[in-house]
């Protein structure tokens, strides 16, 4: 049966869709604004603008000075925070009770009132900021680039997925204020905006607390464009090998996925965990357990709405062992997947998995608030969270297997290698010689 967290749905004259979670366990409610602007939609030349926003908003607005957002909020027991991703930019606020129409007010205020506030001081501070977190998470981080090097080897030249959030740090610097005036003016508004709210209000309240504060808000977006056609599997393997001082040797196969409306998204996602998501998928048995040349295996379905998916195999390959060894290994795992589909305790592993952080996530103000407004943007329907677990459910063996087959064949694979220089490795070698010669001469009562 369908699971029935209660939700009730309205949209505003202006455009803005309202989702209404009621639950009176605690006196709080989390607010998710998810607004469907994310790196997909930049123009090339222009990237990383989605990202700023996200900067920008918390910067003031015309009413609210630079701070005090945050201010505010946390003064009233509340907290706030925001995120980008390649479909969207979603604002998020957990407050008491107490304090909702204030969040709210201050969300309208921000979202239909801050290009008084974006300055080219204030412009040029938070590209500041950006330019700082790219060098810091992406560029002085081992692995950093991985996600962005996966994205260029899978998406052609001009495809929105081709580039990653944080954008191209040229591309910013190049952007005058007026550009980022015209972004926020395209992508920003309520026909692009969905309002969700979770908690401690019924939904007559929220509606009603909703039009007040955001009701008046015009809109003057763009209507977002269409999604990029579909692509399929890669028509032959691509690679790229990066040399760095990294922890360990590191594998990942990244593939293209169907997008997440798409039937067969759910059965390339059971692919996975049967391959590498879960302790008992076969990648763990085989490499961790049993073979040991890997000390860590991971693989996830990053489901995208904009007409193509990315799947992705994440292996740290073992000190000692030739990449290769593991890369033909995963080969062959993933054709034993295509021609004898998972077996049936795979299957129960992944929907075991997937009920319980379903059911966790759900329980969550903050994550029940954001897997709604995503529903509702993506699927067109709140009430899909609800369904999802009998949508995983009736997956079958036979449709895992199918899906393997065709979406993630070795030959539709894109390999990204993490490779050690020479020098490391021989240092490497020479550590592990010494610690033999070593432990060959120890003497008796010295373990071993």
């Amino acid at each position: 049966m369908p699971l029935d967290f209660p939700i009730a749905t309205t949209t505003l004259p202006n455009g803005l869709r309202v989702v209404v979670s009621e639950d009176r366990s605690v006196p709080s409610v989390s607010i998710n604004l998810w607004v469907e602007v994310g790196s997909r939609d930049e123009d090339p030349g222009r990237t990383g603008l989605a990202h700023l926003f996200e900067h920008l908003m918390f910067q003031g607005s015309e009413l609210v000075e630079e701070g005090e957002h945050m201010a505010l909020l946390m003064s009233e027991g509340g907290r706030a925070n925001a995120t980008t991703s390649f479909d969207r930019t979603t604002y998020v606020e957990s407050v008491p009770t107490g304090a909702l129409e204030l969040a709210l007010w201050l969300e309208a205020d921000r979202h239909g009132h801050l290009l008084p506030a974006v300055t080219q001081a204030n412009l040029d501070n938070q590209r500041d900021v950006v330019v700082e977190e790219k060098r810091q998470r992406y560029d002085t981080v081992p692995y950093g680039q991985a996600l962005a090097h996966a994205c260029r080897l899978l998406f052609p030249e001009g495809h929105p997925y081709r580039h990653t959030t944080i954008g191209d740090m040229a591309d910013l610097q190049a952007a005058t204020l007026d550009d980022v005036h015209a972004f926020y003016t395209t992508h920003y508004g309520p026909r692009r905006s969905i309002l969700t709210l979770v908690g401690d209000v019924s939904a007559d309240e929220a509606f009603a607390l909703a039009e007040r504060y955001l009701g008046h808000l015009e809109d003057g977006s763009a209507p977002r464009r269409a999604p990029a056609a579909p692509l399929g599997p890669l028509a032959a393997p691509v690679e790229l090998d990066v040399v760095e001082e990294v922890p360990s040797e590191r594998l990942y196969l990244a593939f293209r996925l169907p997008a997440v409306t798409d039937p067969e998204f759910l059965p390339c996602a059971l692919a996975l965990d049967a391959l590498a998501g879960l302790g008992v998928s076969r990648l763990h048995l085989r490499l961790l357990r049993r073979e040991e040349t890997a000390s860590g295996v991971h693989a996830t379905a990053l489901g995208l709405a904009g007409g193509t998916s990315l799947g992705l195999v994440v292996l740290d390959v073992s000190d000692g062992v030739d990449p290769a060894i593991v890369e033909a290994a995963v080969h062959e795992e993933l054709e034993a997947l295509a021609a004898g589909g998972p077996l049936e305790a795979e299957l129960e592993a992944s929907r075991a998995d997937t009920e319980r952080s379903w059911l966790e996530a759900m329980a969550s103000f903050d994550e029940r608030a954001d897997l709604l407004s995503r529903a509702t943007s993506v699927h067109g329907d709140p009430g899909q969270v609800n369904r999802y677990l009998d949508d995983v459910l009736e997956v079958t063996g036979e449709q895992v297997r199918a899906a393997a087959a065709r979406w993630l064949a070795p030959t539709a694979a894109a390999t990204l290698r993490y490779r050690r220089p020479a020098e490391s490795l021989d240092a490497q070698d020479e550590m592990a010689g010494d610690v033999e010669a070593v432990v060959a001469h120890a003497p008796d009562g010295v373990e071993r």
